[in-house]
């Protein structure tokens, strides 16, 4: 790793701050309990930091609708807390990346209640339907339901909002925006963050034409992971995202990364064509790496070798000389070690599992992100509906719970907390705590370390090549990392019964 970037071949632990660590006794986490903890963070063994957001928002999707970019929301503290952090965690050799979501505002930014600036959101007139009632300008659907068009009283006209309402989309055609967002990610580099997680960057232009999308293929599969009745599955997404003329843009983001030494773009891409957006958005470097959701789709569904093998070499199939990323879990999925149990309701946990795939995230071949609570081995939170804060869990329910079941607080102690939590502990959660655990040598966290800080001394694991090998059943996944003279072989056994290959047990 001498003469490569810190962060090919990183582990960075992602932190919802919302639910780490409350240090004021409201029920929320905050920027000084991260500080607090980071050094149990970095006994993790793990490379650097990924900060979901924590600018200044209303909270109507939880720091994805801001309201001011240079600015500390006060339920997570100050930009002095902010700094204090940053200084915390680079003198522990942690790199802070934050995540910065560009795409859209929240509709209490005031640029959106601005008339000088009202080119700088997308707005359409409204079109009549065959009864000459006034109607959308397009088909165009949200992620999160409905119309992505809110009809606006004071201008009479719609505005464009690709998830909630109360996030209108910016308007990267104008060239103002454009220097805007260039500005803002300034201003956090020369506060010394260390880069971006740039939240679903092919998001940020539409078609100028506002033509309608035409009806999804089957091939094509779900355009999110709810896999019931979801409108936005029913189109192919052509013109409201994903458009040419971002590449232009991230070439401007580029030149700015370009002036300050060893810094780190990650873009989130949700795509119809996920790896042909992934190659085309990391050719010549534009970002450094793409966040790939494929290993995350999906409220439940099998763990098989072609699960993890096919969007591995489908990305290097591609002709492109970009650097993946992998993550099994996230602040918007099913944690993974419910999602692939087998035979289980959803919610359930199995220690080895989550070992084994502590162990399999940090044999890939790319950049890999581990969420908070995934060193634990917690499982999805079940939740009742008047416990929901999810706008999507709430709309989509009973057909599924949303994203609080992966949100739910870190369980430091077994504990119950002195406050209300804005989310329930569960129960089970209590009895996997951080406190329980760092007594148990066999614990998943205890694990975690052991095998991270191991795999930080293995070149061919961090950025050597890779090699995928046929076996005998879809169960068993084998490949080889390898790097100089230095080869590593990968076994792992995806099933809940044994195997045993040419000597090698699966128990073992």
């Amino acid at each position: 790793m001498h003469n490569s970037p810190w962060w090919r071949g990183a582990a960075i632990y992602q932190i919802y701050p919302r639910s780490f660590l409350d240090t004021n006794g409201d029920g929320i986490g905050d920027l000084r309990g991260i500080t607090d903890k980071i050094d149990y963070v970095a006994r993790l063994g793990v490379d650097g930091i990924w900060i979901s957001p924590v600018f200044k928002s209303p909270m109507k999707d939880f720091g994805y609708d801001v309201s001011d970019y240079r600015d500390i929301d006060s339920l997570f503290g100050t930009l002095a807390d902010f700094d204090a952090l940053l200084e915390r965690a680079h003198r522990l050799n942690l790199k802070v990346i934050v995540d910065l979501v560009l795409s859209h505002t929240s509709d209490q930014h005031p640029w959106f209640h601005d008339p000088d600036k009202k080119d700088w959101y997308v707005w359409a007139d409204p079109k009549p339907d065959m009864f000459g009632a006034q109607v959308p300008p397009n088909n165009w659907v949200s992620v999160f339901g409905g119309s992505a068009w809110e009809y606006d009283e004071r201008y009479g006209q719609y505005y464009l909002h690709n998830f909630l309402k109360e996030q209108p989309d910016l308007n990267f055609h104008n060239p103002a925006v454009q220097d805007e967002a260039l500005d803002i990610a300034r201003f956090w580099l020369e506060r010394g963050v260390d880069g971006f997680r740039l939240d679903v960057v092919n998001f940020y232009f539409h078609d100028r034409e506002l033509r309608d999308n035409p009806p999804r293929t089957p091939e094509l599969g779900a355009a999110t992971q709810f896999e019931g009745d979801d409108p936005y599955s029913a189109q192919a997404h052509i013109y409201d995202k994903s458009r040419p003329e971002n590449l232009d843009f991230l070439r401007r983001f580029r030149a700015l990364m370009d002036e300050y030494p060893d810094r780190f773009t990650v873009g989130e891409i949700g795509d119809d064509h996920p790896y042909v957006r992934a190659a085309e958005y990391t050719q010549d470097g534009l970002l450094n790496t793409t966040y790939n959701p494929q290993m995350m789709a999906g409220k439940t569904k099998e763990l098989t070798a072609d699960l993890i093998r096919d969007p591995i070499e489908r990305f290097l199939a591609q002709p492109s000389d970009g650097w993946p990323s992998w993550a099994f879990s996230n602040h918007d999925v099913v944690r993974a070690v419910s999602r692939w149990l087998p035979d289980s309701d959803g919610f359930s946990h199995d220690p080895q599992l989550a070992k084994m795939l502590i162990a399999l995230l940090g044999c890939l071949y790319g950049t890999v992100f581990v969420y908070q609570g995934e060193e634990l081995g917690l499982p999805e939170a079940r939740l009742k509906f008047e416990e929901l804060q999810d706008p999507w869990g709430k709309h989509l329910w009973p057909a599924w719970q949303g994203r609080d079941g992966c949100r739910t607080p870190m369980p430091w102690n077994s504990e119950e907390p002195s406050t209300k939590p804005w989310l329930p502990i569960p129960e089970a959660h209590k009895s996997m705590s951080v406190e329980i655990q760092e007594n148990d040598k066999n614990s998943v966290l205890n694990f975690t370390r052991r095998f991270l800080t191991w795999r930080k001394q293995q070149p061919a694991l961090l950025s050597g090549n890779i090699s995928f090998h046929e076996t005998f059943d879809e169960r068993v996944l084998e490949f080889s990392r390898h790097k100089d003279d230095r080869t590593i072989q990968c076994r792992f056994n995806l099933a809940d019964y044994s195997f045993s290959v040419e000597g090698f047990s699966s128990e073992d």
